[in-house]
C-alpha cells in the first residue's frame, strides 16, 4: 500500500508540473505541492473534503461562505437547472410584482401618459387635458363712441366703466414619442395641441363689443385654435453624457427670456435647438412667421393668411456661470416687418393695422433686439433681471411721416430673500419713453408679443388690464397683459410702436405659503410714465404729470391635492389713479371709484 501510494503520489506530481509548465529543476516541496493540487483536483468535491491529503490542512474556498445577513434567503443549489420568464419590454416589469395599471389616474402606471410603449419597444403616447376657467370683473374707463351712445343724452366723452367677462378654454395635447426617454432625449415626436375657446363680454357702452353700436353690450363668441403642432426631430447626440442637437418645425411655444418681456407665444417657425458640456451650455437659433390671431380669444387662427412679420432668434445659456445656481443669458433678436400692403381690420371691424394714430399711414420696420437676461441666487439673495436695447429703422414715423431710427431701451430686475415660509420680492421695469414726437428718432419701447411675469403679473391691474386711450386715436395707452405703455392697437393684430411714453414702474410683494396647498401672494407698485411728450401731443394737453398711481393686489392660490391638477386661484386688485391718469380721464372728483379687477381663476388638468 505504502509502494501504490508513493507511485500515485509521484504521478499526480508529475502531471500537475507538465500543466503548469514547472522547471525541470523544481526541488521536493515544490512537487510535493504540485502533488496535493493535483491530487485534489482529480478528486470530486466529496472526495476531497473525505479525502484530505495527510498533513495538510483543508482549502479555505471548501469553508462556508460568510455572510453579513444570517436571515438572508441562500442562493439555489447550483445543480438545479435556471427558470426565465421572457418580458416584451423592461417597461412591463411592474407587471410581475403587482403594479396596478389605469387609464384615468394620471399617477399610476399609465399607458395614455407614457409610462410604457404603446407598441414596439419605445413608441410612447402621452395625452393631457386642460380646462381653463376665467371670470372677471373689472372697471376700465371706456369710451362713448362717436356714432352713438347707450346712455339717453348723453354727450360726454366718457361712459360707465363696468365690464364682465368670461372665457372657457379646452386645451387637449397628444404627443408621440419615440425613444428611451428615461436615459435620453427622445429620438422623435410629434405633437398637437388644439383649443377651443368660448368668451362672453358684458358692457355698459355699445360700440366696445363691435364696431357696430347696432350689435349692443353683450358679446359671445367661439373659436377653434391650435395652440401646438410640431415635428420634433433629435438629430443625434454628441457626447456619452447625452448632450445633443434637435430640430423643431411647426407652431411651437418660444420665449426669448426668462420673464417673458419681449416674445412670448406659440408661433409657426423652426428652431435648431442643443447643448453642450455635459448641459451648461444651452442654445437656440429660430425663425418664427407670425399667424393672424383670433380677436376675441387670443388663440392662434390657423385658416387666415399669415402676417408678414418675422422673427428670428438666437441665444446662449450658461448653467452655473460666475457663481452655482445663477444662469445668464444672451440673446439677439430680429424683427422684420412688412405689413405696409394693406388695411387689416379684426372681427369686430375695428382697424388694427395700421394703428389710427398720427398720420395713419401703413408702416413697416426693421429692429433689433440685444438682450443680457439671468436667472438664479447669490446665496440666500435670488435673482431675476433682462436688459434690453431695441435699434434699427421705422420707414414711416407717424408724426413726422419720414424715416426715422429707433433707439430704446428696457430693464427689469426682480430680487427676493426666503424666510422660512415667506418670500419678500422687490420689483423694477424701466421701459424708455419718446422725448420728442417729431425728430427722427424714436425712443419709446416696445416689445413683439410680451407676457411679463413680474411685479404680481396678472394679478396687478396694470399689467392684467388693456387700458384705450381714450380721444388720442384708435390705440390703448397699454395692452392687457403687458407692462409698457406703448399705444398699440392690440398685441395680436397691431404692430410695434416706438412712439410712446414708456413706463417705470417701483414695487415690492410678498409670497406666504400659509399651507401646503395654499399660497397668498401680495403686491404693491407705484406706476409713472417716462415721458409724456407724445400723450400731450395726441390729447392736444398740456404738462401732463408722469403719475399713473399705484396699483395695489393680492391673490390666493389653492391646490387642494397638493399638485398642479386642480388649481384654484381668486385675485383682486385696485389702481388708484395718479395725477397724469386723472388728466388723461378726467378724474376730477378724488371720491370717484379707483379702478379695480377681481379675477377667478379654476384649472383642472389631466
Amino acid at each position: 500500500m505504502k509502494t501504490r501510494a508513493s507511485l500515485l503520489t509521484l504521478l499526480y506530481a508529475t502531471t500537475a508540473l507538465l500543466s503548469l509548465g514547472a522547471p525541470a529543476w523544481a526541488g521536493k516541496e515544490q512537487i510535493n505541492q504540485a502533488a496535493n493540487d493535483g491530487e485534489e483536483a482529480l478528486l470530486s468535491d466529496s472526495e476531497a473534503q473525505r479525502r484530505a491529503v495527510p498533513g495538510r490542512a483543508p482549502r479555505d474556498a471548501q469553508q462556508p461562505t460568510p455572510t453579513d445577513n444570517p436571515g438572508a434567503v441562500p442562493p439555489a443549489p447550483p445543480n438545479l437547472p435556471r427558470e426565465f420568464i421572457p418580458v416584451p419590454d423592461r417597461w412591463r416589469l411592474s407587471d410581475a410584482i403587482g403594479v396596478v395599471t389605469e387609464t384615468i389616474d394620471p399617477y399610476k402606471q399609465n399607458v395614455l401618459k407614457g409610462d410604457r410603449p404603446v407598441w414596439g419597444r419605445d413608441w410612447f403616447v402621452n395625452l393631457s387635458a386642460i380646462s381653463d376657467t376665467v371670470f372677471e370683473q373689472r372697471r376700465v374707463p371706456t369710451p362713448v363712441v362717436f356714432q352713438s351712445s347707450n346712455q339717453a343724452g348723453a354727450n360726454d366723452q366718457f361712459s360707465r366703466y363696468g365690464q364682465n367677462f368670461i372665457a372657457q378654454n379646452v386645451i387637449g395635447s397628444f404627443s408621440l414619442i419615440k425613444g428611451n426617454t428615461a436615459f435620453k432625449p427622445p429620438d422623435f415626436e410629434l405633437r398637437l395641441s388644439p383649443v377651443f375657446t368660448y368668451t362672453r363680454l358684458d358692457v355698459q357702452e355699445v360700440g366696445i363689443t363691435d364696431a357696430d353700436p347696432t350689435k349692443g353690450t353683450v358679446r359671445n363668441d367661439t373659436h377653434f385654435g391650435v395652440a401646438e403642432a410640431f415635428v420634433d426631430y433629435h438629430i443625434h447626440n454628441v457626447s456619452e453624457r447625452y448632450d445633443f442637437d434637435s430640430i423643431r418645425l411647426g407652431i411651437q411655444p418660444f420665449s426669448t427670456d426668462f420673464r417673458g418681456f419681449l416674445f412670448q407665444d406659440s408661433q409657426l417657425g423652426a428652431r435648431l435647438f442643443g447643448n453642450r458640456f455635459n448641459n451648461k451650455l444651452q442654445y437656440n437659433i429660430a425663425w418664427f412667421r407670425r399667424l393672424e390671431k383670433d380677436t376675441n380669444s387670443g388663440q392662434n387662427d390657423i385658416f387666415r393668411r399669415m402676417r408678414d412679420d418675422d422673427i428670428f432668434i438666437a441665444n446662449l445659456y450658461f448653467q452655473d456661470a460666475f457663481t452655482l445656481g445663477y444662469t445668464p443669458q444672451f440673446t439677439v433678436v430680429h424683427n422684420r416687418n412688412r405689413e405696409n400692403s394693406r388695411f387689416y381690420y379684426d372681427d369686430n371691424d375695428f382697424l388694427q393695422r395700421p394703428a389710427s394714430l398720427g398720420d395713419e399711414r401703413q408702416r413697416r420696420y426693421n429692429v433689433t433686439y440685444v438682450g443680457f437676461n439671468g436667472d438664479g441666487h447669490f446665496g440666500r439673495v435670488n435673482l431675476t433681471h433682462s436688459v434690453y436695447g431695441a435699434f434699427g429703422t421705422d420707414k414711416n414715423n407717424q408724426f413726422t411721416g419720414r424715416e426715422a431710427d429707433i433707439r430704446a431701451y428696457f430693464a427689469a430686475a426682480e430680487p427676493s430673500v426666503d424666510f422660512d415660509w415667506i418670500r419678500v420680492r422687490g420689483s423694477f421695469v424701466y421701459a424708455s419713453g419718446d422725448k420728442d414726437p417729431f425728430d427722427d428718432t424714436e425712443g419709446g419701447w416696445s416689445g413683439i408679443f410680451e407676457n411679463p411675469q413680474i411685479a404680481g403679473s396678472d394679478t396687478s391691474y396694470w399689467i392684467r388690464q388693456g387700458i384705450p386711450f381714450i380721444g388720442g386715436g384708435g390705440v390703448g395707452l397699454k395692452q392687457r397683459n403687458s407692462v409698457t405703455a406703448d399705444l398699440r392697437t392690440s398685441k395680436e393684430h397691431g404692430q410695434s410702436n416706438f412712439n410712446n411714453p414708456g413706463i417705470l414702474l417701483l414695487g415690492g410683494g410678498a409670497d406666504f405659503d400659509v399651507l401646503p396647498e395654499l399660497r397668498l401672494t401680495t403686491n404693491i407698485n407705484h406706476l409713472s410714465f417716462a415721458d409724456t411728450s407724445n400723450i400731450e401731443f395726441l390729447r392736444n394737453q398740456g404738462s401732463i404729470s408722469t403719475s399713473i398711481g399705484w396699483d395695489v393686489s393680492a391673490a390666493a392660490t389653492y391646490r387642494p391635492l397638493n399638485n398642479q391638477n386642480i388649481v384654484f386661484r381668486l385675485s383682486g386688485a385696485v389702481l388708484f389713479p395718479g395725477e397724469g391718469l386723472k388728466r388723461i380721464y378726467s378724474f376730477e372728483d378724488d371720491n370717484q371709484d379707483p379702478l379695480y379687477s377681481i379675477l377667478a381663476n379654476l384649472i383642472l388638468t389631466y
